[in-house]
């Protein structure tokens, strides 16, 4: 088995990937981020330079290709994230691929495929699923403090309305139930440890774009509900409630959370409507992509699990197409169903 920090390498100069994950895997203890790769030499030159990365490729090509290369994170837009996914563990290369981490359940089955054809390691980029402030939130879910869990609320939206932005083309799986509306169902999912066995969702399009820019959805799990909201022009905003039968938890910064400030967690035991049963705990500061990255790295070091596994993946992306497939129909749909 090799040994010392997984050498990285990076398709593409998405946003999320230089100004969040590539800055945050070189000051991880597993990760070592070697290469950026863009299909236009110069720019990758630019950003390997203001990055500090040793080698800029010309071609997602020529990354796979590299030998010293032994993982890649795949922040492409999303109808790229398994083509590419596959060539890179075809090319003998693990892959930590971009949420959502496909554009459906069948496509995620043909990574799931690639995966076991090739031994390889891959995983979905849900970074909020090893950030501490939500392993803390899912203990006080479970521990009985809050007493039986019964729903998880969440609101998360952000405006834009940039024509030039590749989240709102339809065909590249744009809109803001994959962009967003994807970690209200995770987190949910996460909460609940359980799978949702009915949704009813509605959705607004944008009469330009045609990508949905308002999505809410009911989610119900057998021992409860999720209720969430998300939308790509409208006020930036998150938050998340997780309501017991005894008590409350509130997530403040449920999935952006900044990693030079604490998290904090509202505990309410619902002595009154005022604050009377409210204690905060403050988790410590932390990047949840730098995390994320390390972790992926001891995974394919063999010392522990991937992080979010694709049979996590395919069950996300199952709710995702029932949302999408209610709002559609306009009735309630059961997703489809995974043995474990």
């Amino acid at each position: 088995m090799a040994e010392g920090k997984v050498r990285w390498a990076v398709l593409g100069a998405a946003k999320i990937a230089t100004t969040k994950v590539i800055p945050a895997m070189q000051n991880g203890d597993w990760s070592e981020v070697i290469g950026i790769a863009s299909r236009d030499l110069e720019k990758a030159r630019r950003v390997a330079k203001q990055l500090g990365i040793p080698r800029a490729y010309g071609s997602y090509e020529e990354a796979l290709a590299d030998p010293e290369v032994e993982a890649i994170y795949n922040p492409l837009p999303n109808h790229l994230h398994v083509p590419w996914s596959i060539r890179a563990v075809e090319a003998g290369k693990h892959v930590l691929c971009e949420k959502p981490v496909a554009m459906g359940v069948d496509e995620c089955r043909k990574l799931i495929a690639a995966r076991e054809r090739t031994g390889l390691k891959i995983g979905e980029a849900f970074m909020v699923r090893s950030h501490p402030q939500w392993l803390r939130a899912q203990e006080l879910a479970r521990s009985g403090e809050i007493g039986d869990l019964r729903a998880v609320m969440v609101a998360f939206s952000y405006f834009n309305r940039d024509r030039a932005n590749i989240r709102h083309v339809p065909e590249f799986g744009g809109g803001a139930v994959m962009d967003i509306g994807c970690y209200p169902i995770q987190i949910s999912r996460f909460l609940f440890s359980e799978e949702p066995v009915n949704i009813v969702a509605r959705l607004e399009r944008d009469p330009e774009f045609h990508t949905d820019r308002l999505a809410s959805a009911v989610l119900e799990f057998p021992s409860g509900h999720a209720v969430f909201t998300c939308a790509t022009q409208m006020v930036y905003h998150q938050r998340a409630q997780i309501l017991g039968t005894k008590g409350r938890v509130e997530v403040e910064v449920p999935f952006n959370a900044l990693p030079d400030r604490k998290t904090r967690l509202v505990i309410d035991s619902s002595t009154d409507l005022y604050g009377g049963g409210i204690r905060v705990e403050e988790i410590r500061a932390c990047n949840q992509y730098g995390i994320q990255g390390d972790l992926f790295s001891r995974a394919v070091r063999g010392t522990t699990e991937v992080p979010t596994p694709l049979e996590d993946s395919i069950r996300n992306m199952a709710v995702i197409e029932a949302v999408l497939k209610s709002a559609q129909t306009g009735h309630a749909v059961t997703p489809i169903s995974f043995k474990p």
